[in-house]
């Protein structure tokens, strides 16, 4: 599994932003879809940022898979992590906020 933080860059016109954010959204709504996104959400104290816990076999195909995102490559930056989830609560669902 890997955790993405995404942060778009601050170059980019509110205007610029926008238009780009539709096609963000039904990125991310479409791999959520496919089960390869499993969280996704805003930060709740940065603007113009946010986090997808993904469920994706390997770097090459999240990086495939990073390279449809609209502001892939160069008008956000994407910091990447790999992690091996030992411990899952089964309420997680509970804690969405809608």
């Amino acid at each position: 599994m890997f955790i993405i933080n995404i942060t778009v860059k601050e170059t980019l016109s509110p205007e610029q932003h926008e238009s780009l954010f539709i096609r963000h959204a039904q990125w991310f709504k479409h791999y959520f879809s496919a089960g390869k996104f499993v969280i996704v959400g805003p930060y709740s104290d940065r603007e113009r940022a946010g986090v997808i816990i993904a469920n994706i076999d390997n770097h090459h195909e999240l990086i495939t898979i990073l390279g449809e995102d609209s502001y892939y490559p160069d008008l956000a930056t994407y910091e990447v992590s790999e992690f091996f989830p030992k411990m899952i609560a089964e309420n997680l669902h509970q804690l969405q906020e809608l």
